[in-house]
């Protein structure tokens, strides 16, 4: 380009999106997890009052942004270990702690990254109906 040689690299980073070589998604998720994982322990170590009003509000503001921002969670495993995050979360509000997952997630009004694709994949009208059917 211009007489200048252009390098060869196995990843770049643009704008917080992570692009490797082979344009598998794992890394980005990965990196995505460990900055969301990071904002979930500062919220678990600094908030002595476990409201669950406060703590899903902290949760939508300082973690989720990490977890849906330019991730796309393909594979088995990255969904895995992004749900693995939102049941982290879950588990740190006390009076919901010993229910089954599925329904700590009702309590708060929060959905399984399976349930997330699935409304994602439907036109809008279906969204908005299935959302008030369930």
């Amino acid at each position: 380009m211009h007489g200048h040689q252009l390098e060869v690299v196995n990843k770049e980073s643009d704008l917080g999106v992570l692009i490797v070589d082979d344009l598998k998604v794992s890394q980005q998720c990965q990196q995505a997890y460990n900055k969301a994982a990071k904002a979930l322990s500062i919220i678990n170590r600094t908030i002595e009052y476990r409201d669950p009003v406060i703590l899903l509000r902290l949760y939508k503001s300082l973690v989720r942004p990490h977890l849906e921002y330019c991730v796309a969670a393909y594979y088995t495993k990255d969904k895995m270990l992004i749900e693995k995050l939102q049941r982290r979360f879950t588990r740190m509000i006390p009076d919901i702690r010993h229910l089954p997952y599925e329904v700590r997630l009702s309590k708060l009004g929060l959905w399984t990254r399976g349930q997330k694709s699935q409304i994602r994949s439907r036109p809008s009208f279906q969204n908005c109906l299935w959302i008030v059917l369930h």
